[in-house]
């Protein structure tokens, strides 16, 4: 009696709130709800009837709308095989996919929620492919990847300093003779690679340079005539100086 009017509806347990047997409350619910069958199993072969696969546009929800209706059929004494299942979905699939429907028929499977498993993964692996496509569509090319570019700029930056000498050359010129010792890290073998010509500079000269490995321009060593970076005013002195041949440098 108690889980009998636990789980009835509320407005029902004050109408039989008087009845203490167990076994009189169920016959009047009985007698009052039996009706219910002949009620419920019109509306249920007629959503039968009427339902079909392509009608819904997922497979979750065909599936959830048949077992709603084929419980209401089994509850009115309606028996539904998995053939029944079966065939219901082949018969409406939409017409375009009549090839897809012949393929899912031969394959052969012998109960439902076989089908209805290898629907659901077709129709994953159709969400996946349309959102691959449609992020990058035919004929676009791919984006170049960060890491890639940003460590190319960093290869060509090192190797313009490389030619050229660190730092920008107006910063150079307060720097003065200091800027000379930065350049040696460049050329180690300033006999082997002072090789440029200072315009205007003898043959004989360029020998004598090439074995004291001095810079023609600022006197310095570790590095060329045309890499020199030497502030003016030094390179100024350094010449005033090459002229007065009773001064050492």
């Amino acid at each position: 009696l108690i889980f009998l009017r636990h789980h009835i509806d509320d407005g029902l347990k004050y109408e039989y709130l008087t009845v203490e047997n167990p076994l009189e409350m169920w016959q009047n619910l009985n007698d009052r709800f039996e009706h219910l069958k002949a009620v419920v199993l019109p509306k249920a072969l007629n959503d039968w009837s009427q339902l079909r696969f392509q009608d819904f546009k997922i497979v979750s929800e065909y599936n959830c709308t048949l077992f709603k209706i084929v419980s209401q059929l089994k509850m009115c004494g309606e028996v539904i095989t998995e053939d029944m299942l079966q065939e219901k979905t082949y018969r409406t699939f939409h017409a375009s996919n009549m090839l897809l429907q012949q393929q899912y028929s031969l394959h052969g499977f012998t109960k439902y929620r076989e089908l209805i498993g290898s629907l659901l993964i077709a129709e994953q692996n159709n969400e996946l492919l349309l959102q691959n496509h449609e992020s990058r569509p035919t004929g676009s090319a791919p984006l170049l990847e960060v890491n890639a570019t940003s460590s190319k700029f960093r290869g060509r930056g090192r190797r313009r300093r490389r030619g050229r000498g660190s730092g920008s050359g107006r910063n150079q010129n307060f720097l003065g003779p200091r800027n000379n010792y930065s350049m040696k890290w460049q050329n180690p073998d300033t006999k082997q690679c002072q090789k440029w010509r200072n315009p205007g500079q003898s043959s004989k000269d360029e020998q004598t340079q090439n074995k004291k490995g001095n810079c023609n321009r600022c006197g310095m060593e570790g590095h060329w005539y045309r890499a020199c970076r030497t502030a003016k005013h030094w390179v100024d002195f350094y010449q005033d100086s090459l002229k007065e041949n009773d001064k050492r440098i």
